[in-house]
């Protein structure tokens, strides 16, 4: 499974990722700190990935832009790539709007850890069976 992690935040990334090999999460994690570099990169993929982790602010595109980048290849990921939002802010207002993008499965306040990536683990494994 590919896995692509999208945050600006070089530290951040290392201690994610750091943590999703730890827990096998994935075979393959791309870190990207740029989203415009993230979304090239999946529009080109013959295969989307399985899951993106994606940060919500960051400078030139944030998370919201590279959603709504995302929304007309929605077709090609809806069931396929899961996005789950990484993010430092406890504000509602986030809650809300990440729930009116389909192609989001969670919203995770950082730093992730083991129980959140083995809940995403199981949600992915119950899905592969049904």
């Amino acid at each position: 499974m590919t896995i692509y992690l999208i945050d600006d935040d070089s530290l951040g990334n290392y201690l994610t990722e750091a943590l999703l090999r730890l827990e096998n999460f994935a075979s393959q994690i791309r870190t990207y700190e740029s989203a415009e570099d993230a979304l090239v990169e999946l529009l080109r993929a013959p295969v989307p990935p399985r899951v993106i982790f994606l940060d919500l602010n960051m400078p030139v595109m944030s998370g919201w832009d590279f959603l709504e980048a995302l929304a007309p290849h929605r077709p090609r990921l809806l069931g396929q790539c899961h996005i789950y939002i990484l993010t430092s802010s406890l504000a509602l207002s986030d809650m809300e709007k990440a729930r009116t993008y389909d192609l989001v499965s969670g919203l995770i306040h950082k730093p992730i850890d083991r129980e959140e990536i083995r809940a995403i683990q199981a949600e992915l494994t119950a899905e592969d069976h049904s």
